[in-house]
């Protein structure tokens, strides 16, 4: 039982991290275009690389 005494507040403060870092996500926006990355995948490639050529 005594491991008790540590593991309750590792499991708070992990917890505690994953609440402020969802928050954090949150306010900067990563959840505001959520198709955009979806849709993403269908359009060209915009390389402004030269064609490399073939030998």
């Amino acid at each position: 039982m005594n491991i008790l005494i540590f593991l309750i507040p590792i499991a708070l403060f992990l917890g505690g991290m994953w609440l402020a870092a969802f928050l954090w996500s949150l306010k900067s926006g990563q959840y505001e275009d959520m198709d955009g990355a979806a849709n993403r995948i269908f359009l060209p490639d915009d390389d402004d690389r030269p064609a490399q050529e073939k030998s």
